[in-house]
C-alpha cells in the first residue's frame, strides 16, 4: 500500500504540474481539495479521473461518487486497491 501511495503522489505531481512539491510534501491523509490540503479544483479532478483510467483501468461510473474517493491520497489509494483490474 505504501508503494501505491508513493506512486500516486508522483502521478499527481506530474499530471497536475505541481513542480514545487515533492511526494514527501503531500500529506497522505490531508484533503486534496479546498483549504488545508493541496487546494485542487475541478479541473484537477478530471486529471485524477484520467490517472485512474489510464494507469489503473478504473472507470468511475458515477462522477458523484468521486467526492469521498478523492478526499485524500489515502482514500484514493484505498479505492484503487479495491477496484484495480
Amino acid at each position: 500500500m505504501e508503494e501505491l501511495i508513493l506512486k500516486l503522489k508522483e502521478q499527481l505531481i506530474e499530471a497536475l504540474n505541481l513542480e514545487e512539491i515533492t511526494p514527501e510534501d503531500i500529506d497522505t491523509e490531508a484533503p486534496l481539495f479546498g483549504e488545508g490540503g493541496l487546494g485542487l479544483d475541478s479541473i484537477d479532478a478530471l486529471e485524477i479521473i484520467l490517472i485512474l483510467e489510464k494507469q489503473y483501468g478504473i472507470r468511475l461510473e458515477n462522477p458523484a461518487e468521486a467526492k469521498p474517493i478523492f478526499y485524500s491520497v489515502r482514500t484514493l489509494a484505498d479505492f484503487i486497491e479495491q477496484n484495480r483490474k
